[in-house]
């Protein structure tokens, strides 16, 4: 996993890598092998002029080879070899550096979707969602380019270095430090420009991450903006965004398209240095003409794949600051763990207490403070209140997104804290006033998390939820897709099916938060009637803005600045003349 903060990307990115680590040694000797055999072609080049002009006297036939014909075909055969070779370590390093960028591609953005599906509520108030998309995309993607075409090509611009520098001292030193001075000229301004480059990257990817956001709410509100005739301005915000993304990009282009040029002024001082030094000396008979050849030939070999070498500094840096954002996410601390040893609850009975519970969302005052409240098994309970009043703050206490900054809310009697998370949810159904449907078919979205319902289950929740009527008049029934939030559905049959996704499995805490706000009235009293019966087989805590969704309920609380002020049956309350006798004459006109 990745280390502390103070380490570079780099050396994070390769502290996840570890499982991976095999397969990159193995691609690497394959990237080494190719390299060796992409140069030794320029070297038999000076061995084949050396046979053609020093015939008996050549290098090989020191081997015994006297004839030149014999030297000649023996050369062929090796070139043959060398250039097949070539070909077979080429193709196993590309398929595994690519394979390679696949697979870390893939764990890159799987364990980013599973590590954020465990951070705490508190955490995504924070984020936005087009950031964390353009992480989870393009900065994965950014990583897995790198990998893709560079991580190749600069073990294969070292190995060059060290073989070509080899051969060059070997047949003349003098050329060999003349011809190599830029090299090191190179790799210093290289990693001065890596360095300025960096900022400007990690700018780009911010600005990638703000336009992204733009383009998600523009998408995602298009009937909003359309109905407020706001379109002009969203694009111009869009507009806004883009140009900053432009401009951020342009000064990490003006920067890394500066270095390119340089490199290729260094190249050419290379290139004349062997050229003018090395024709020298075999003029003076210093130097054979096969190996002036080779020195030609390589400094080619050697300087030119420099040219380069910018373009792989630029898309390194692009992807170490695409690195850094996804091993953030991917470290981000999770808010709210189990406990090392938690508690077994099986299937709960359906008590619930809070315990001089205070809460607040970070540094905000309390919203609520000695907040205590015991539900009994089976208990239907309605919560009403002002907006602000808390309502929802006891339901996310009771799912446990958030922790009590004091006391302690048990189910049957055990601390929520001391309960796994996924155990105390499998049994809560929650049905919350935010629809949240998938785009895909009716049957998976009722199946989601928990995907062995048999049949009769799905269709005695459709009928709870006074769903089936509509599910059953569609084409596919419940194979119907219903696309993106469902948005080929009506607001109300959106609502109906997340009601029956809620209640499907059977669990013994039912939590509707403004889960009828959006249905017809008659649709209402049929979803009453069910909830009734659903009351009497399990604990079912319903918040309702629409009083007449919990006139039946055992008890009402009423909920006024995190407190609880009034308690009773809806009869009882109305007797008290109080704030809910308040609301419910509002809303029936009395």
């Amino acid at each position: 996993m990745p280390g502390p903060d103070h380490l570079s990307p780099l050396q994070r990115l390769w502290d996840y890598a570890t499982p991976f680590r095999q397969k990159a040694l193995v691609a690497t000797i394959y990237s080494i092998l190719n390299k060796i055999f992409d140069v030794l072609p320029e070297i038999l080049i000076g061995v084949a002029i050396d046979i053609v002009v020093s015939r008996e006297q050549s290098f090989l036939a020191r081997t015994g080879l006297t004839s030149p014909v014999q030297q000649l075909a023996v050369l062929a055969f090796i070139t043959f070899l060398i250039w097949l070779f070539e070909s077979i370590t080429e193709y196993g390093a590309l398929v595994r550096w690519r394979n390679l960028a696949q697979q870390l591609q893939h764990a890159l953005r799987m364990d980013g979707v599973r590590h954020i599906q465990k951070l705490s509520l508190s955490w995504y108030e924070k984020q936005n969602s087009g950031r964390l998309l353009s992480i989870l995309n393009d900065d994965v993607n950014q990583v897995e380019r790198f990998l893709n075409e560079g991580t190749h090509k600069f073990i294969q611009l070292f190995v060059s270095s060290l073989l070509v520098s080899a051969v060059f001292f070997y047949l003349s030193p003098l050329v060999a430090v003349f011809a190599l001075l830029p090299i090191p000229l190179i790799i210093y301004g290289g990693f001065r420009f890596r360095g300025r480059l960096a900022g400007r990257y990690a700018a780009v990817r911010e600005a990638a991450s703000l336009l992204g956001a733009r383009l998600s709410g523009i998408i995602t509100g298009v009937v909003t903006i359309r109905a407020a005739v706001a379109e002009d301005e969203q694009v111009q915000l869009v507009n806004e965004s883009s140009q900053h993304y432009i401009e951020t990009n342009r000064q990490a282009i003006a920067l890394s398209s500066a270095f390119v040029p340089i490199i290729r002024m260094s190249v050419l001082a290379g290139f004349l240095f062997t050229l003018v030094l090395g024709g020298w000396q075999t003029l003076q008979g210093d130097l054979s003409p096969a190996a002036y050849t080779v020195l030609v030939f390589l400094t080619q070999r050697l300087l030119w794949p420099f040219t380069a070498f910018g373009e792989l500094l630029d898309l390194y840096e692009r992807s170490m600051a695409s690195a850094h954002r996804a091993l953030d996410l991917i470290t981000a601390p999770i808010g709210l763990v189990d406990a090392p040893q938690t508690v077994a609850l099986g299937r709960s009975g359906g008590a619930l207490a809070f315990q001089d519970v205070d809460f607040a969302y970070g540094d905000a005052e309390p919203l609520l403070r000695n907040f205590n409240l015991d539900i009994k098994p089976g208990e239907f309970i309605g919560l009403v209140g002002p907006t602000g009043a808390g309502k929802s703050t006891v339901i996310k206490l009771l799912l446990r997104f958030y922790d009590p900054t004091r006391g302690t809310v048990n189910i049957d009697g055990i601390p929520l804290t001391q309960v796994s998370q996924k155990e105390l949810r499998k049994n809560i159904g929650y049905v919350g006033q935010d629809v949240f449907l998938l785009d895909t078919s009716i049957r998976k979205n009722l199946q989601m998390g928990k995907p062995n319902l048999s049949e009769d289950q799905l269709h005695e929740a459709l009928d709870v939820a006074a769903a089936r009527d509509f599910v059953e008049r569609l084409p596919e029934g419940l194979n119907t897709l219903i696309g993106e939030r469902g948005q080929r559905l009506s607001g109300g049959q959106r609502q109906r099916l997340t009601i029956a996704r809620g209640i499907l499995g059977d669990p013994p805490i039912l939590i509707f938060d403004e889960a009828t706000s959006a249905v017809d009235n008659e649709t209402e009293e049929d979803i009453q009637r069910s909830l009734q019966k659903l009351a009497h087989q399990r604990t079912l805590i319903v918040i309702a803005h629409r009083l007449s969704t919990i006139r039946h309920a055992d008890r009402i609380l009423v909920l006024d600045q995190g407190e609880i002020t009034e308690s009773g049956k809806h009869e009882e309350l109305l007797a008290k003349k109080g704030l809910y006798a308040r609301l419910w004459n509002i809303q029936t006109g009395n």
